[in-house]
């Protein structure tokens, strides 16, 4: 559960005005820089655990030189992922189980078959939970050549009762193989890690995204390992999500003493989910928790024996820009 920190109104306004010394920002490109993280990170994984997967969710203009479907792709960028993860593509953009308007949905896959021309999967996740909306969600990603999650709520905290949206038993491992996914990051609803597994080995989604922790504590490489292991037969790939553009009140590595002295590379509390602060993800200190360091957040992650991460807030360069 996320333990909030209050912090004074002077102290996000400092935070937000700081500045790394070693660095002008006002000459920084706020684009480059995260895609250099996500190269990072990629160059990283995959050197320690061959095949590792890496997904950036949101932040869809990183694939193209301009920020449109008519810019050239940036391939260094594409060559160091393999999937791109999107919320709200055709349900959710403006409210949640509406129909995303044309305007926004075009935008999107015009910059979303970058990738998926480059050969990356391409997952979404639509926000809608009546029937009908939950079936056209379905068939219209499908229609479009991505793999896609009607997710019933936003806080991402239940297993659909309905089964997986084209259902098989077969071993999924490569992203290109999976036929569905589960997005089911805030396991906050579960007494403990057991009960977690259980429900999860009931079902047959050919991928699950979910969280390094429940109730702050760790899964273990056996108990990922199990969760690999789909209801009818066949194995899954299991990847875990990690927010690179937002440091995060609840998790290990926060300092309560950051209300008082917060580091040079923390920001501003986002207004929509307490407890989450944007972070200057080129700033090497930040760069060390997330990867760089020994015992770094992706460290923990390889160790636990996940097959890839999920990157959120990808789209951090829209907020300092």
């Amino acid at each position: 559960m996320k333990i909030l920190v209050t912090l004074t109104l002077a102290f996000m306004l400092a935070s937000c005005g700081s500045s790394d010394d070693s660095v002008n920002e006002n000459s920084i490109n706020y684009r480059d820089e995260m895609r250099d993280l996500v190269k990072g990170i990629s160059q990283k994984s995959k050197a320690e655990s061959a095949g590792f997967i890496i997904i950036p969710q949101n932040g869809i203009e990183l694939v193209s030189s301009n920020g449109d479907a008519d810019g050239e792709p940036i391939t260094d960028y594409l060559t160091a992922i393999d999937g791109n993860g999107q919320e709200d593509l055709f349900y959710g953009y403006d409210n949640d189980d509406e129909a995303t308007p044309v305007v926004e949905n075009t935008y999107l896959r015009g910059l979303l078959d970058i990738s998926k021309n480059a050969g990356k999967v391409i997952l979404v996740t639509d926000y809608c939970s009546t029937p009908q909306n939950v079936a056209d969600s379905y068939q219209v990603n499908q229609n479009a050549g991505y793999i896609s999650f009607a997710a019933p709520e936003r806080s991402l905290t239940i297993i659909p009762a309905a089964a997986p949206h084209n259902e098989n038993a077969e071993n999924i491992t490569t992203l290109q193989q999976a036929k569905n996914f589960l997005y089911l990051i805030n396991p906050g609803g579960f007494a403990n890690k057991q009960g977690f597994i259980n429900a999860v080995a009931a079902t047959n989604y050919d991928v699950v995204i979910m969280d390094l922790y429940l109730n702050n504590e760790a899964f273990t490489a056996t108990e990922v390992n199990q969760l690999k292991q789909k209801a009818k037969g066949g194995t899954r790939l299991v990847i875990c999500y990690m927010s690179i553009g937002e440091a995060e009140d609840y998790r290990y590595y926060w300092d309560a003493g950051w209300s008082v002295n917060p580091p040079e590379w923390l920001a501003a509390e986002n207004p929509d989910w307490a407890g989450n602060f944007k972070v200057k993800y080129w700033n090497t200190d930040w760069q060390q928790i997330i990867y760089r360091g020994n015992d770094s957040y992706l460290d923990k992650i390889l160790v636990a024996g996940f097959d890839g991460v999920y990157l959120d807030i990808i789209d951090a360069f829209e907020y300092f820009e």
